[in-house]
């Protein structure tokens, strides 16, 4: 069962039951690239409809919406506000047309959702118009970033939430390992007595940091064009539309929105997405860096540095018996590293902008949600399945620390470089503890004090 429907370039069959119309059905066969349909991101859809709400709110205050086509795009925004018909945005997250395609898939959507609740087919478009009635002092050239820049900030506040809690995961393994007494390392070769409670409560202020850095990131999206139509010249827009819609979509999102000062520029500007996938990027790779650390410092379990013991997920091998392998912290470098090749795509395309428009601009923000959503999954999913479980070795941290020339470096206030340096030097090739040389040869010091490592920390 199929409807026809003429848009300027002519008739087109669609499915009956499908609430998009012709211009959305064009987009779908043109489109076939990532196989990635925005239906996948819902805030992006939910952003849509809010945004299409406040308009229509704004042009109904202004008397340019009569109350039943009002009432009936308000129904309908609601309905893919509240999670409903979702399905009928399965464009591809990278196409053509600077967003045209999503923009005019939202207003075929709500304009069909309207349609039938006031009692008339999919497709009679004199009931309810998509162009003239949804889409009603606008355009996609501030449709499109606006939607994006609010289903942005959704979906990072939700992010900035699991990042929190792992910032608090790490600070409570400080605590519990803060009387553990390890070697620091400095490129890999011994430094000086830690414990192991500092190692974790550095990788929780450095995460710690990125959350202030993303909040501030953040306002930079509160700032919209919302109203500022083609290219920024406010046409078809009445002078009172964007106070009254920008408000209004303030209101029904939460977050408190502002004007760009200067709608030409913000048309095509697009550095608030590379901002934000800057501190993403930032964030992920701080991630890595700790994962691999503590790949590292789990290393063996006998034959590495086995300081820390990681929970066990699953069997590491397929014919070695019994190993088992670091596979969230793996995991984690890996998600990581696409989110560092996702933040070069953006920049490039925000580099493509063109004059008045960044049609580029779909692929920034399938990378930046994309980013969003694998770090938020990532971060969940290594405190949840690695952070929260690791257990501390202090038998074979001490060993280390025992072992080690390291803490030559205390003996220096009281017998200088030199003698310190030869003592660390004599110490590794002897293989006898520096400890038992020290007292033999520096006697007239309190070597057990100079070398006590809780005096070092």
């Amino acid at each position: 069962m199929v409807r026809t429907e003429i848009d300027s370039l002519g008739e087109i069959e669609i499915k009956a039951d499908s609430y998009w119309g012709a211009q959305t059905e064009r987009a779908l066969d043109n489109f076939r690239i990532s196989e990635i349909p925005t239906e996948r991101f819902p805030d992006l859809i939910v952003a849509l409809a809010m945004v299409k709400r406040a308009a229509c709110f704004a042009n109904h205050t202004l008397g340019l919406l009569p109350l039943h086509k009002w009432q009936g795009i308000s129904f309908a925004c609601d309905q893919l506000i509240s999670g409903r018909y979702h399905d009928q945005f399965k464009l591809d997250m990278i196409q053509g047309g600077a967003g045209t395609s999503l923009n005019m898939n939202a207003n075929e959507v709500i304009t069909n959702i309207a349609i039938e609740k006031l009692g008339a087919p999919k497709g009679d478009y004199s009931v309810i118009h998509p162009n003239d009635d949804v889409n009603r002092s606008q355009s996609t050239n501030d449709v499109y970033p606006t939607s994006t820049r609010l289903a942005i900030l959704t979906a990072y506040s939700r992010l900035q939430c699991e990042l929190t809690l792992l910032i608090e995961a790490f600070r409570e393994k400080s605590l519990e390992f803060r009387d553990v007494i390890k070697l620091g390392r400095t490129q890999l070769q011994d430094a000086v007595p830690m414990t192991l409670g500092q190692e974790f409560g550095a990788f929780a202020t450095v995460l710690n940091e990125d959350v202030a850095r993303g909040s501030e990131t953040s306002r930079l999206l509160q700032e919209i064009n919302l109203g500022g139509t083609a290219i920024g010249t406010r046409l078809n827009a009445p002078k009172e539309y964007q106070k009254i819609a920008i408000e209004e979509l303030s209101r029904l999102c939460r977050f408190p929105l502002r004007s760009a000062d200067d709608l030409i520029e913000a048309s095509w500007d697009t550095g608030a997405l590379v901002s934000i996938s800057g501190v993403i990027k930032r964030t992920a790779i701080k991630l890595s860096k700790i994962a691999s650390d503590l790949r590292l410092l789990s290393s063996g379990p006998r034959g590495g540095l086995g300081e820390i013991h990681l929970p066990e997920r699953q069997p590491g091998s397929s014919i070695m018996p019994g190993k088992v392998n670091p596979v969230i912290p793996e995991v984690v470098n890996q998600a990581c590293y696409e989110i560092v090749g996702n933040d070069m795509t953006i920049s490039m395309a925000s580099e493509a902008a063109q004059l008045q428009l960044n049609a580029m601009e779909p692929v920034m923000v399938f990378n930046v949600l994309s980013s969003i959503r694998v770090l938020s999954n990532t971060i969940a999913t290594f405190r949840e399945r690695c952070v929260c479980g690791i257990r501390a070795a202090p038998g074979r941290c001490k060993e280390h620390l025992e072992r080690s020339v390291g803490m030559a470096t205390a003996l220096v206030p009281a017998v200088g470089y030199d003698l310190s340096a030869k003592l660390a030097k004599d110490a590794l090739a002897s293989g006898v503890s520096l400890r038992v040389l020290a007292k033999e040869r520096f006697g007239s010091f309190d070597i057990e004090n100079l070398l006590n490592p809780r005096r070092m920390i």
